[in-house]
């Protein structure tokens, strides 16, 4: 993992573990320990899914630019409705509570979203990697010749 997409990773999953801790707390107040489970297993949930999905595009990134921006919907797309599919499935668990356990998703998804998008602007990331002659699978560049 380059160091940009490590602090990108940092910069969203401190704020959503934060964000979930918070959850934890008032779902232990307001629900006992089925509402603390729940919203433990809500924050673990998010922060895992999410923490995957831009190791991902930091790998496809490196190896495929030109494909980012394809991957990066698919990989969006692909956690949101995983976790519909698990809002919905763990709605009626009776092992925790159901609805701190979405609210507690949503808050983390959303901290998530938005320290990420915070952190990718204060990322200082090139795009063009200035020097090298040789591209990232080692071969030779094509080099621009003016006559």
């Amino acid at each position: 993992m380059q160091s940009n997409d490590a602090r990108i990773l940092r910069g969203a999953a401190i704020p959503s573990a934060c964000a979930g801790l918070v959850g934890v707390v008032v779902g232990a107040v307001v629900a006992g320990a089925e509402g603390a489970l729940g919203a433990g297993l809500a924050t673990v949930l998010v922060v895992a899914f999410f923490g995957v999905g831009l190791h991902v595009l930091g790998r496809v990134g490196r190896k495929w630019p030109e494909l980012l921006l394809g991957m990066g919907f698919l990989v969006y797309t692909t956690q949101v409705i995983v976790m519909l599919l698990l809002l919905k499935l763990l709605r009626d668990a009776t092992f925790m509570d159901g609805r701190v356990f979405g609210l507690t998703a949503l808050a983390c998804l959303l901290v998530w979203l938005a320290a990420q998008a915070w952190a990718q602007t204060r990322v200082k990331a090139l795009y063009v990697e200035p020097g090298g002659a040789e591209d990232s699978s080692g071969k030779p560049r094509a080099t621009e010749t003016r006559v």
